[in-house]
């Protein structure tokens, strides 16, 4: 017997890059990255994001900082999103989007704070409205939501990034996240970072999925791959989704591929899992040197320029890293500053018993 169907949904996912790996533009780029100046600030900002990452290690490594998880090699997902963003929009982010933080006006000191276990590192000098880094994974795509639906509520023009990795696209809150999105229309966009590794657990191992943009699929969500070692790719990508987002158009997903050269934090050893032939292949995808490669082809960057930026930025990380040592210590009492405007009882009597203790401490 003949069993009759008919299709009724198609989809796809488009991939989009400017750029390949030696910096040779594949396509005609945008109107808005025509702009010798914007190119150029999307490349100190991506030296600024590698050099302080660099030094934070460092740091951790001499016993000056907590657990650091670096973003080396994937700078031009911070660094493109945040470009694209508006002052009025609102940052989400998880643990690797210091580039994001940066080139929106934050400061690498706060990032230092944040990472030595000061929780003055989360209040923004300017940022005010952007969220701290999400350690637990994908609780942040929740957070996300729930500010776009407080901006929609308030039919304000604005619109919600929010960033999680490839592994945390396989937690429930992730496609719980996606789902209200897609449901509420709300304006958020969700950008998945996939580095290929969620720790030591390979992409292959996490889902059969072609691509991680279209998990967004089943929630209404559309969504597009694009090259993350393209920070041209992912300017241009963000900045179109945020207008359709901003213009009432819903939830969008941007799935950036890029690869995680580094640990996946000071707490781990990458080298017992990560085939080093697969590492030595993707530091050829080096999103710095590609963008620099362009901009000396184009006659837009040369050596005299590189020697500058290098001592600026080194400069900079330098003062950021004397202000983070020299800020005094807060009192152990500051473990009780931060979690209610008002202190319920019980965490009064614990407060009270610290300060008895400290007290007796000093006599």
């Amino acid at each position: 017997m003949s069993i009759q169907s008919q299709t009724v949904a198609e989809f796809a996912i488009t991939y989009s890059r400017f750029l390949d790996a030696e910096g040779h533009p594949t396509q005609d780029l945008p109107e808005s990255l025509k702009n010798a100046d914007t190119l150029r600030k999307l490349y100190e900002y991506m030296v600024l994001n590698r050099t302080f990452d660099a030094k934070a290690v460092a740091l951790q490594r001499t016993g000056k900082m907590g657990t650091y998880p670096s973003s080396a090699g994937q700078e031009a997902i911070g660094v493109g999103v945040g470009a694209a963003m508006q002052e009025g929009d609102v940052s989400v982010p998880y643990y690797r989007d210091h580039g994001a933080h940066l080139i929106r006006g934050g400061s690498i000191e706060e990032i230092y704070l944040l990472w030595g276990g000061d929780e003055r590192g989360n209040d923004y000098a300017t940022l005010k409205q952007d969220f701290p880094v999400a350690v637990p994974i994908a609780s942040q795509s929740l957070h996300a939501v729930g500010v776009a639906k407080a901006i929609q509520y308030r039919k304000q023009s604005r619109a919600v990034v929010t960033f999680i990795g490839d592994g945390g696209t396989s937690e429930g809150d992730f496609y719980e996240a996606i789902n209200l999105a897609g449901v509420w229309k709300l304006p958020v966009l969700f950008v998945i970072n996939n580095n290929f590794w969620a720790i030591s657990v390979p992409l292959s191992e996490q889902t059969i999925c072609k691509t991680l943009a279209q998990k967004g699929i089943a929630a209404g969500v559309s969504g597009e791959q694009v090259d993350g070692n393209d920070v041209l790719a992912v300017t241009y990508a963000t900045e179109q989704a945020l207008k359709r987002i901003r213009e009432g158009h819903g939830p969008h997903i941007i799935e950036a591929l890029t690869y995680r050269m580094c640990d996946h934090t000071t707490a781990d050893d990458a080298k017992r899992y990560q085939p080093p032939e697969e590492v030595e292949s993707y530091k050829k995808e080096d999103p710095i040197l590609r963008l620099r490669n362009y901009l000396v082809s184009q006659n837009l960057w040369d050596e005299e320029q590189e020697k500058t930026l290098y001592a600026r930025v080194k400069q900079t990380v330098e003062q950021a890293v004397h202000a983070y040592e020299s800020i005094p210590d807060q009192p152990p009492t500051a473990i009780f500053d931060y979690l209610y405007a008002t202190l319920p009882h019980d965490l009064i009597e614990q407060r009270d018993i610290l300060l008895a203790n400290l007290g007796a401490h000093h006599e």
